[in-house]
């Protein structure tokens, strides 16, 4: 039976840095990136270009393109051997024997084992859904036009008339920390027919920044998405016209497989780790965008990874070393 050192499953941003920090420190490593829908799924999915990471401009597909050029070179390079990629594959159940030994199963229900697992399945942004659909928002998401994240991607609304759709607290708050932040001219809140869910100081706020907030369902979105322009969202009475917009909807937390294994939680669903990303089960590490506490980033992602595969390490050299193998 072969048993891998680490099986990282994920492969967005933290399962790639997961994967080429374990190889780099020679230990065995398979991953298991998802299928083409557990890509679709993904937050890397909808990122074109990432503005707050040096050197990634450039391509067309800010996450995906960098880590398909460090596979690629993993599959070519010195510690080749160490690599294994199972290319659109994705694990659908995980369990743990009594040895400590993980059993994966794939999509295809081929089964894999390893010593230890990096769970790096993330996070997706719930959508709102226009006439039933995602589509209206995901043709303006993928230009930037439409965005999710305060930290990374709050710049671009600088002197622009915005609008916010989400109908809690948190929604409200983005719309004032960028209108805190850069100035905006016209904030609204769109709820898109859900009853809006603001607390007393978030809606002290919006009235003095007279903020509009309008309940009706959005109908449609008036742009083109070809050239790059926003213009309004349209409701039954309204019109409300925004050159940039930001969805405050809350997260779908990607814990399927560390539920499995009865890992601990918090109460949004992130798995609750050390500071190295281990978890309440012992040989299952999360990095990136899964785990709790901590900034949903792609440098947090990377920083995260490294910590995990590096820790795992350590534990592979003590065994070896213990079992005099050096």
């Amino acid at each position: 039976m072969k048993i891998y050192d680490v099986a990282v499953i994920g492969g967005g941003s933290a399962g790639v840095m997961a994967t080429i920090r374990t190889v780099l420190n020679n230990d065995e490593c398979i991953l298991f990136p998802g299928t083409p829908a557990d890509k679709k799924r993904s937050r890397a999915f909808w990122v074109t270009s990432v503005e707050n990471m040096p050197g990634h401009l450039h391509f067309k597909k800010g996450i995906e393109e960098p880590n398909k050029i460090s596979l690629d070179w993993l599959v070519q390079g010195p510690f080749s051997s160490k690599f294994h990629w199972q290319k659109n594959r994705g694990i659908k159940k995980i369990s743990q024997a009594a040895d400590g030994l993980f059993a994966l199963v794939d999509d295809k229900d081929v089964i894999y084992n390893a010593r230890y697992v990096i769970l790096c399945t993330g996070v997706m942004d719930v959508q709102p859904q226009i006439n039933g659909s995602i589509d209206p928002i995901f043709q303006y998401a993928n230009i930037q036009l439409i965005d999710y994240c305060l930290r990374c991607d709050g710049h671009h609304v600088l002197g622009k008339n915005v609008a916010i759709i989400g109908h809690t607290t948190s929604a409200a708050w983005v719309g004032i920390m960028l209108h805190e932040r850069y100035g905006c001219p016209q904030m609204t809140i769109l709820t898109n027919g859900e009853a809006p869910q603001f607390d007393q100081e978030s809606i002290d706020l919006m009235n003095r920044y007279q903020f509009k907030i309008v309940t009706e369902k959005i109908e449609s979105i008036v742009g083109d998405a070809k050239i790059k322009k926003l213009e309004a969202f349209k409701t039954a009475t309204e019109t409300v016209f925004a050159d940039y917009a930001f969805v405050g909807l809350g997260m779908i937390v990607y814990n399927e497989l560390a539920k499995m294994l009865e890992a601990n939680v918090d109460s949004r669903g992130f798995v609750i780790t050390n500071e190295k990303g281990k978890t309440s089960v012992d040989g299952l590490y999360v990095a990136g965008d899964l785990r709790a506490n901590v900034k949903k980033q792609i440098y947090t992602a990377w920083d995260t990874a490294v910590d995990s595969s590096d820790d795992i390490n350590i534990l592979i050299r003590r065994k070896k070393r213990s079992q005099k193998l050096f």
